[in-house]
């Protein structure tokens, strides 16, 4: 029996040692293995977080008038950024390629920065970067102040059809805009507007809009000096107006001659902007209107000028307001005869009174029927508000021809 416990003892305790000895093995062989991959984890680079700082801009349509969306730019931790796609109406299936380019869109520019390709499924793109194409390092505060916008093309074999694309950083336009009516000029059906909208740097971005225009027709754009009642020279050359589409988009930063023009700007000047049938043909208007200072508030009245010494002939003499308090004088006569030119005026007192005249009106024309004058002073040089003509006592009398302005046509008080 004392043997038989002694083998018990031995056998536990050298089972003990086994134990001991087994664990420790394992220790030896597994402790390499746990410093390897405790080192592996500490290199590990930590993935960016965004720091909660954003912006999102707006991608409008192009080709196709139901894809559109929004880019968003987002700030990580480790200063580099992403870039977000989100298009609605994509095709499933489609892949298209995007990109950032330098300048605003209607003006145009080489790529600076390849986006990711937007999945057509689902219509998002993302990636995250530290610098342009080119190596030039950006942070989210540099495309903050971008100056460029964003292409979103059909494919990577179809760079030239868009199907989305939107100003970003300081080209980023604003929801202040101011539009001007363009008026039929040569053409009676084509008409339009003129738009400006405010830029995130103060630029603006003129959008030319009109109806009617030939599909095949290309139609040049200024902006003029003066009133389009006076004339005057180009100061503003804009892109051709595209006859199929009847738009032109130029970017408004400075006038020819390099002096700066800015939306603000645009708002205060003395300008009217035509636009021209053709570029072999400019002295053919489709499209016209006052800008600016010019522009008409809406504010009118009317007179009429009854036949006086050739029966047939009368009409109205329109006074409107401008902006700047000025007046548009236009007179409209039936029954002028074709290739005819009658002198106008505005004279003092009234017509049975008679009196000398004060300000000299543009001459109507006898095929259209028509005279259009600024004005802002009587021939003296004296200013004249057009509240001030509403009551000032005179009368107008249309003249047969410059050498025969003993005969009347037409006059009213």
């Amino acid at each position: 029996l004392m043997l038989i416990q002694f083998l018990k003892i031995k056998l536990s305790k050298d089972r003990q040692r086994t134990k001991v000895f087994m664990n420790k093995l394992l220790l030896l062989l597994f402790l390499p293995l746990l410093v390897l991959t405790s080192c592996e984890d500490d290199d590990t680079p930590a993935l960016p977080m965004p720091t909660g700082t954003e912006k999102v801009y707006t991608l409008g349509s192009v080709a196709n008038p139901d894809i559109s969306g929004t880019a968003k730019f987002i700030e990580n931790d480790d200063n580099s950024v992403t870039i977000e796609l989100a298009l609605n109406g994509t095709p499933a299936g489609g892949m298209h390629p995007a990109h950032i380019h330098l300048n605003t869109a209607a003006e145009g520019g080489a790529i600076a920065l390849t986006l990711g390709t937007v999945d057509g499924g689902s219509g998002k793109s993302s990636v995250t970067t530290t610098k342009l194409d080119d190596g030039t390092p950006i942070t989210y505060q540099t495309l903050e102040n971008f100056d460029g916008y964003i292409n979103v093309h059909l494919s990577s074999s179809d760079l030239g059809t868009l199907v989305a694309q939107g100003d970003i950083g300081q080209n980023e336009l604003t929801a202040e805009t101011k539009q001007y009516a363009l008026g039929s000029v040569a053409v009676p059906n084509i008409s339009g507007t003129a738009t400006f909208t405010k830029r995130v740097n103060g630029e603006a971005l003129a959008t030319i809009q009109l109806q009617n225009t030939p599909a095949d027709g290309s139609h040049p754009g200024h902006i003029h000096l003066n009133t389009a009642a006076e004339g005057g020279a180009i100061a503003f050359t804009f892109k051709p107006v595209n006859g199929a589409t009847g738009m032109s988009k130029t970017n408004v930063a400075k006038l020819d001659d390099g002096t700066p023009f800015l939306y603000d700007n645009v708002k205060g000047f003395d300008g009217y902007i035509n636009i021209h049938l053709s570029a072999d043909n400019l002295a053919t208007l489709v499209a016209q209107g006052d800008i600016g200072q010019n522009e008409l508030t809406g504010d009118t009245k009317s007179y009429v000028l009854g036949t006086k010494d050739v029966a047939g002939i009368s009409g109205t003499a329109k006074f409107d307001k401008r902006l700047n308090g000025e007046s548009l004088v236009t007179l409209t006569l039936a029954g002028t005869p074709n290739g005819g030119s009658h002198p106008a005026h505005i004279h003092m007192n009234s017509a049975a009174v008679g009196g000398p005249i004060v300000i000299s009106l543009s001459s109507v024309n006898g095929t259209t029927g028509m005279s259009k004058t600024n004005v802002a002073k009587f021939n003296d040089d004296a200013a004249v508000t057009f509240d001030q003509l509403l009551a000032y006592s005179g009368y107008i009398n249309v003249h047969l021809s410059a050498s025969q302005l003993a005969t009347i046509v037409a006059q009213g008080n």
